[in-house]
């Protein structure tokens, strides 16, 4: 399972506008950076309170790459 994969299965369980999740990774050697752009109406339900869903979403991340001996950003776009 690509990072990719991973969090835009994630991001579109959690927002009502499932079509509008967009996923960019952008890859270098040793880092990826994971570009997530929801709909305007569903940023705050990516981010949560006090920012708690985008910090388990990259707690998860990171745990997955890990497994890959990668890391992984993620940088959710507004």
């Amino acid at each position: 399972l690509e990072m990719k994969e991973l969090v835009t299965y994630i991001a579109r369980a959690l927002v009502d506008k499932p079509e509008e999740v967009v996923v960019t990774e952008k890859e270098g050697e040793r880092i990826s950076v994971i570009e997530l752009r929801v709909a305007k109406e569903d940023f705050g339900k990516v981010i949560g309170k006090r920012g708690r869903t985008a910090e388990a979403i990259r707690t998860v991340l990171k745990g997955a790459s890990a497994k890959l001996k990668k890391r992984c950003i993620l940088e959710i776009i507004e």
